[in-house]
């Protein structure tokens, strides 16, 4: 096994997340496809909910989908997802992008362990953890 990807479900809110991250990040989005769009049979106030979708830059891979009708999705703290910035001015304009429209958690600041680090909530509920290892 090479490495774990991430998937974000979301509950009808998939479509808002995916461009939220695109314009924070600058990620790709691929492969979207909609339950209305595949050959499943789906109630009709799903067919514009997303079945699933990638978001992609360089090797970073994450799965995103909207739930099945009738399945709940628990916003939590029980998940984070790291990011390793290359560069101080990185990891300053997504901190501010997400604090902008999420909670911020921790204040972007230097560490102890030798990191410019902040963990921020978006809007979404799922948590950031961002570091910039200085070198």
């Amino acid at each position: 096994m090479n490495q774990a990807i991430p998937y974000l479900m979301f509950d009808g809110k998939a479509k808002e997340a995916l461009e939220f991250y695109r314009e924070v990040f600058q990620w790709e989005v691929s492969e979207l496809q909609t339950y209305g769009e595949a050959n499943y049979p789906t109630p009709p106030e799903a067919d514009d909910f997303i079945m699933h979708a990638k978001l992609k830059k360089d090797r970073l891979l994450i799965m995103v989908s909207d739930s099945f009708p009738g399945q709940d999705v628990a916003a939590g703290n029980h998940i984070s997802l790291v990011l390793e910035f290359g560069s101080e001015e990185e990891i300053q304009s997504i901190y501010n992008a997400i604090a902008n429209k999420g909670t911020v958690l921790m204040e972007l600041q230097d560490t102890f362990w030798g990191a410019k680090y902040a963990k921020v909530k978006d809007p979404f509920g799922v948590i950031w953890d961002l570091n910039y290892t200085k070198k």
